[in-house]
């Protein structure tokens, strides 16, 4: 049984710093592509960044490029996102995405930056 399960949401103030966790189990996490999307409320679902394996490169959305950093780390089997300078309209519900043979999504995971 395929899990992916977010962490380390919140409540933030502008400017401040978050870092989110995906930690996967029950498949071969080093095949997979790993992303973060985001939801807001009454907007679609969005790409923030994408993480590929081998080589590990990065793709992110042009409203983060520069604040946002997307890692994994395959001993682990778990992706990270370091959110840095949040801004409101970064509020959103945070969804890890695996991608290969077969697409899987967590349950998300709120971050709310407001003052």
């Amino acid at each position: 049984q395929v899990q992916l399960v977010e962490s380390g949401g919140g409540l933030v103030q502008p400017g401040g710093s978050l870092r989110l966790s995906c930690a996967a189990s029950g498949l071969p996490f080093s095949n997979y592509d790993m992303s973060w999307y985001r939801q807001a409320p009454g907007k679609e679902r969005e790409l923030v960044a994408t993480i590929s394996d081998p080589g590990k490169r990065t793709r992110y959305a042009a409203s983060v490029n520069g604040r946002f950093t997307i890692s994994r780390d395959n001993a682990k089997n778990t992706v990270y996102l370091q959110m840095n300078s949040l801004q409101p309209e970064d509020t959103a519900i945070y969804y890890c995405n695996a991608h290969w043979t077969f697409n899987y999504w967590g349950r998300g995971t709120q971050v709310t930056v407001s003052s």
